[in-house]
């Protein structure tokens, strides 16, 4: 049987935006190569919109290496894009790019998003980078993640298998989540 909360908590070392004290906290476990994750992707800026200070949205890397050969080198490369100040911006390029992520790609998308690339270069081979993709994976491991993407909602597992309309209800069934009241 999976678990069904998340095992690893919410620390401010986590990539996150919105405020720790917001009423939701979603924990997505990701992979920049994953049709699925993208779409997500995509709703998760939706509801940031519609949510702004009530969300607190953490995304953590599952890269799934066995099925999308990119993945687990964009993931590090959005690590390396972070030692810059700049996971947030090459999130969202390498997701709105999902379909380039060679190498010659990640450098592109690393000066795209103002990431200096001679420290890019360097620091795409930095283990504290992949190393930190890994720890990524071991807590989605040791939470039950198995497939991408992965939500947690203030927690606990969202059960429904990739099914976009089941998160947003349940979010905005969670009590202070009610889209109207800002």
């Amino acid at each position: 049987m999976q678990p069904a909360d998340l095992t690893v908590p919410i620390t401010p070392q986590d990539h996150l935006t919105g405020p720790m004290d917001a009423p939701l906290h979603l924990v997505m476990y990701g992979d920049y190569e994953c049709p699925y994750t993208a779409m997500a992707h995509e709703l998760i800026r939706e509801l940031q919109d519609a949510l702004g200070e009530r969300l607190c949205f953490v995304y953590r890397n599952f890269p799934l290496a066995d099925i999308h050969p990119h993945a687990l080198h964009a993931a590090t490369a959005a690590e390396a894009a972070g030692a810059e100040g700049r996971f947030w911006e090459m999130h969202h390029q390498l997701f709105t790019h999902q379909e380039a992520l060679d190498d010659a790609s990640l450098r592109s998308h690393a000066s795209a998003v103002g990431v200096d690339t001679a420290r890019f270069d360097t620091a795409l081979r930095a283990p504290e980078h992949a190393e930190r993709v890994h720890e990524d994976v071991r807590g989605g491991q040791a939470s039950g993640v198995r497939s991408t993407p992965t939500f947690f909602l203030n927690g606990h597992r969202h059960r429904e298998k990739f099914n976009l309309q089941a998160l947003v209800q349940e979010i905005f069934d969670i009590p202070g989540v009610d889209p109207s009241n800002e």
